[in-house]
């Protein structure tokens, strides 16, 4: 287990805080459609994985959060939600970029030593 907080984890939390409330701020269309529902699920998920992480880092959390990145990339096409709720699509695509980049950096830069830190 790995006894540092790295930045990257808190960005991922508020990347998540903010897709859970995307289809309201964004106005989704329906709130009870596929791309609000993506959106409500995917955000809590990478809320609670990103929370454990800053808890207590370890490797897993990142490739969930990569995988759950990739999702998001892919979810407006599988779930038919794009073109026509283009801002949900584009949204989720942008955020679930910045997760897996976020999530791949983290990796990074702790398998290379170099992950800044947080001593609390």
């Amino acid at each position: 287990m790995q006894s540092k907080q790295r930045w990257q984890d808190a960005v991922t939390l508020v990347l998540g805080a903010w897709l859970f409330f995307a289809p309201f701020i964004l106005s989704y269309g329906p709130l009870n459609g596929p791309a609000a529902w993506n959106s409500y699920l995917v955000g809590i998920a990478v809320v609670i994985v990103s929370a454990w992480a800053l808890r207590a880092p370890e490797h897993w959390e990142e490739w969930v959060n990569i995988v759950l990145g990739a999702w998001l990339v892919i979810a407006p096409f599988v779930l038919g939600f794009y073109p026509s709720l283009e801002a949900a699509a584009w949204n989720q695509v942008i955020a679930g970029l910045l997760i897996a980049a976020d999530a791949i950096w983290a990796l990074a830069a702790r398998s290379s030593g170099a992950a800044p830190v947080h001593h609390h």
